[in-house]
């Protein structure tokens, strides 16, 4: 075990959704977040005038931390907008440990709000609009020239090279997305539920995965996340308080994050991610070790994402990240559970997926994962890794209850 300062300097003690999520919620980014913020501190028992830390990015105009904190009329202390892509909130839990040890403060909220989907009937045609890049960025002179641009994109590069690399198939990853869908037919929330919730909802098999739409080869529509409208936060508190709110501390053991790149053309492996950075010394400041974990959170934004940071953060050997989610090991009543609420993939996913992972693991953990039978976890550890940008930055923490 170590004695590394940093670990359970802090409690995850609160989760929280928008009243509503999915697609054309008619809801603006901030409502998102004022929603989520509400549902979390509402679940902690915390007033909003005790957050003394905000950490928010994207969804809440230009300087996003300050104009939530106007929204709700609060002043805290202090703010964060660190913007590195769907990993970000993995970052911020780091970020937020690191504050409350030094005392900066003692409780701190982290949100998300986005409109991934109606941003699309709101005048925008994706959640990212169009940039004005200097000519001189590699972006501009080794990739976008040549056509390479958006995320599906990218990551099927990415895929491309490790399926030739490791001899994984279509159908390999496909597995991914039909376990996710069977965590979502467990969970009323999830968007793909039933044909109730989506027409296209309700349960796949490999084959419906591989015979839907191509999007950028070797990905089809399924092994992409969904896009949608969804606000999240989390609240976080030091050690002293964590026992003075409603839900059982989840402990953040340990937690770390890691950069590469942000352009494609720069990385110098593209089979592999920072999380195997990030998961390392977040493995250290625990003193626990993939083998300790009973259960994952992996940023699904696509289906090689998952398969991929299986192995980086040391739940499966290179080339094998994929065999975790065969013969039913990943599904429900699998000897180790992944992405329970259904996923990126089958969930939810508004653009910046990584709150909804904190969420997850502190509802199984705290043994509040409502549902059908079967989606509650016995899970006493997780492991969560958020990816952001085009593979380019990794948040991992772990966290556990007191058994």
């Amino acid at each position: 075990m170590t004695n590394n300062k940093l670990r359970r300097a802090a409690a995850i003690v609160g989760v929280g959704e928008s009243d509503k999520f999915g697609f054309d919620t008619n809801k603006t980014s901030l409502m998102l977040h004022t929603e989520a913020i509400i549902s979390a501190t509402n679940d902690a028992g915390l007033d909003i005038d005790e957050i003394d830390g905000l950490f928010i990015t994207g969804g809440a105009g230009r300087f996003p931390a300050i104009a939530m904190a106007e929204y709700l009329g609060i002043r805290p202390k202090y703010v964060d907008n660190t913007y590195v892509g769907g990993a970000g909130f993995i970052v911020f839990v780091n970020h937020a440990v690191a504050a409350i040890n030094a005392g900066i403060i003692d409780t701190a909220v982290i949100s998300h709000g986005e409109v991934g989907h109606s941003i699309r009937q709101r005048g925008n045609k994706g959640t990212g609009g169009g940039f004005n890049y200097d000519p001189w960025d590699p972006s501009m002179q080794f990739e976008q020239i040549y056509g390479l641009w958006g995320a599906p994109a990218y990551y099927a590069h990415a895929m491309n090279r490790y399926m030739y690399e490791f001899n994984v198939s279509k159908e390999d990853f496909a597995q991914i997305a039909v376990v996710a869908r069977e965590w979502a037919t467990l969970n009323p929330k999830a968007v793909m539920h039933s044909k109730e919730t989506h027409p296209f909802g309700g349960p796949i098999d490999i084959k419906t995965v591989l015979d839907s739409r191509p999007i950028a080869w070797p990905l089809n529509l399924l092994d992409c996340c969904l896009v949608t409208d969804h606000g999240g936060a989390v609240v976080i508190t030091s050690k002293d308080r964590a026992n003075d709110f409603k839900n059982i501390p989840v402990w953040i053991d340990g937690s770390a994050e890691a950069i590469s790149h942000i352009n494609m053309s720069q990385m110098q492996d593209m089979t592999e991610t920072s999380a195997k950075e990030s998961s390392k010394r977040a493995y250290a400041m625990a003193g626990l070790g993939p083998a300790d974990m009973e259960m994952a959170m992996l940023y699904d934004s696509f289906t090689y994402t998952a398969g991929v940071t299986a192995e980086m953060v040391g739940l499966a050997p290179r080339g094998q990240g994929t065999d975790l989610w065969k013969n039913g090991a990943a599904s429900p009543g699998g000897k180790f559970p992944i992405n329970t609420n259904g996923g990126g993939l089958s969930y939810s996913h508004s653009g910046m997926y990584g709150i909804l992972l904190l969420i997850e693991a502190q509802r199984q953990l705290a043994q509040k994962a409502i549902g059908l039978p079967g989606r509650q976890t016995n899970a006493k550890s997780a492991i969560i890794n958020g990816t952001g940008g085009p593979l380019a930055s990794t948040g991992t923490i772990i966290v556990s209850v007191d058994k």
